[in-house]
């Protein structure tokens, strides 16, 4: 699967993964594919409760290692 940009949250704690996500999703085009990564253990809960109030697809959620990967795909 492509991806179009990276973020990398780690280190960050509610609600920055999601606020940095918000804004970078805001300066991507329509269809594009957003990396995240984020280690805060609150990102489980928040990033798929971001995307469905914002009508963005999480198309994948996985841990390695501790971090979680999301890939975001904006409305």
């Amino acid at each position: 699967m492509r991806v179009d940009d990276t973020l990398d949250a780690t280190g960050l704690l509610c609600p920055l993964p999601v606020l940095k996500a918000a804004k970078r999703l805001r300066g991507m085009a329509s269809g594009a594919i957003l990396e995240m990564r984020a280690d805060d253990p609150a990102a489980i809960v928040d990033v798929p409760h971001f995307c469905a109030e914002q009508g963005h697809e999480m198309l994948n959620a996985t841990d390695e290692g501790g971090v979680q990967v999301y890939l975001i795909k904006r409305k």
